[in-house]
């Protein structure tokens, strides 16, 4: 299955179609801050969704939030694998500044306290904030007196696991809340998580404080469980063993979105909340590994997936709904990242990021509530030096496209099998062996325009080894503590 091309393409970097921009104040003092919610899933693909044109799958909720808000066809996140991405949406930083370059194994590496959350920032100014699902930013998890917790990184209450929920989606028992295993939980895991959401905003409901909330779903990643009356329904179409468990599983997740909204609409709390769903990354490719052949999701007319930077494995569902603050039915082709995240969530909050970090996200409040220009300094950029496929280096800039390969052999042999020592690998890569993609004309990015434009080629080449140099200062070797520069 797949997308219509109308629905991608056209990509004009500033351009909203559809619905009317809400113009709203957004201050952080005149009492029109939003709670914020962001919603968070686990290797979603792009075509995974019926609101982005899947032809099967019902996502009947998910696709209420798009209605009332903004559905953006060029939204992406901060890497193509777990961790990194994760740690770009928490802080608004490629996640090489960061230290975090692959999916967290074990180890020394983990988010630092040197970095600053979006829960940081709004618990500051009166937010009240909490984490239920997926953290995968510790080698060390729960251990505080060895790595922060989340608790140590802005968040009043966490509810989590390490990495995947064990066994499986169903009754997960390897939660952690706020520092004290839980044991065997009841349900699905986004229901699981969802519940424990609204346990904490039903405790705190007499307060006047707005909150965040993050809710970081396991689905649909391994290890795959889903309801059996959601699969029986899926059944009769699937052509591949397998699929019906893969859709019950997003549909799953669809009904926790919608038992999520039912409860801020009982608890009054709906109209003035701005929830943000989205992927960590594009899905993960069929029988890649044995544990894998549960896994069918779709991107769309996209090429590549998980672990790619071409545009499957990073451009990924993006959806913003804030009844209160933004105008509903409207189509956004800006391309926006889960980067901007930080720096939209302090303008509506009133409070800005701290001057001595770099960001490399850009404020969309004012996209958002009254369709002004997406303003962004710095291109997009994705570099990730255990890419499967033979791009390791990504840049997007207005309908173009700039990818690249590293430095060094395709696969690193003696690559060592410590993330903590990957540091000396990941500081001699440069990018090589560029390609230029046009989205208008090429969605699956197979034909390469430089020589077209050398003009366009050679500013964008330019760009892309400006980006990384910026981005080098910054890396971390966790052997040493110390940041390259």
């Amino acid at each position: 299955m797949s997308l219509t091309l109308a629905s991608i393409l056209g990509i004009n970097c500033n351009l909203i179609v559809g619905g009317k921009a809400a113009e709203v104040q957004h201050s952080g003092t005149n009492g029109n801050r939003p709670n914020i919610i962001v919603l968070m899933c686990d290797d979603l693909g792009y075509g995974d969704l019926s609101c982005y044109g899947h032809e099967i799958l019902k996502t009947p909720n998910i696709d209420q939030l798009a209605e009332v808000g903004v559905r953006f066809t060029d939204g992406y996140s901060a890497a193509p694998v777990c961790s990194p991405s994760r740690a770009g949406m928490l802080t608004g930083r490629d996640p090489h500044r960061a230290g975090i370059y692959d999916w967290i194994a074990g180890g020394s590496t983990h988010l630092r306290n040197a970095e600053i959350t979006y829960a940081e920032l709004l618990k500051e100014v009166g937010y009240d904030t909490m984490l239920a699902g997926k953290w995968h930013l510790n080698g060390r998890f729960n251990q505080p007196d060895r790595q922060p917790t989340p608790g140590d990184q802005g968040f009043d209450h966490w509810f989590a696991t390490a990495n995947n929920a064990a066994p499986n989606h169903r009754n997960p028992s390897n939660f952690v809340r706020n520092g004290e295993r839980v044991g065997k939980t009841s349900g699905f895991s986004s229901s699981v998580v969802v519940r424990e959401a609204l346990n904490w905003l039903e405790a705190r409901r007499k307060k006047e404080s707005p909150f965040l909330a993050l809710l970081t779903f396991h689905e649909p990643h391994t290890p795959v469980a889903s309801p059996q009356d959601l699969i029986e329904e899926y059944s009769p179409h699937e052509t591949t063993p397998g699929q019906a468990i893969y859709w019950a599983n997003i549909a799953q997740v669809d009904k926790a979105v919608g038992d999520l909204v039912a409860g801020l609409k009982n608890m009054g709390l709906y109209t003035n909340t701005l929830i943000v769903f989205t992927s960590d990354n594009g899905p993960e490719e069929w029988m890649r590994y044995p544990a894998c052949r549960l896994q069918h999701g779709s991107v769309g007319p996209l090429r590549g997936h998980k672990l790619d930077v071409f545009e499957g494995g990073i451009r990924v569902p993006f959806i913003v709904s804030w009844p209160a603050g933004i105008g509903g039915g409207r189509l956004s082709k800006s391309a926006v990242s889960s980067l901007d995240l930080l720096p939209t969530f302090a303008a509506l909050a009133g409070t800005k990021a701290r001057k001595e970090l770099a960001l490399d996200g850009c404020d969309l409040s004012e996209h958002l509530t009254m369709g002004a220009e997406v303003v962004r300094e710095k291109p997009l950029f994705w570099f990730y030096y255990a890419a499967r496929g033979y791009a390791n280096f990504a840049m997007r800039d207005g309908e173009y496209s700039l990818i690249a390969r590293r430095t060094g052999s395709l696969f690193y042999p003696g690559l060592p099998v410590s993330h903590d020592d990957r540091f000396p690998v990941i500081n001699s890569c440069r990018p090589r062996s560029h390609e230029l993609y046009n989205f208008n004309q090429d969605s699956r990015q197979v034909i390469d325009i430089k020589r077209q434009d050398p003009e366009l080629f050679e500013r964008m080449r330019t760009n892309l080894e400006d980006r990384w140099k910026d981005i080098k200062t910054d890396l971390v070797d966790w052997n040493t503590k110390q940041k390259a520069k």
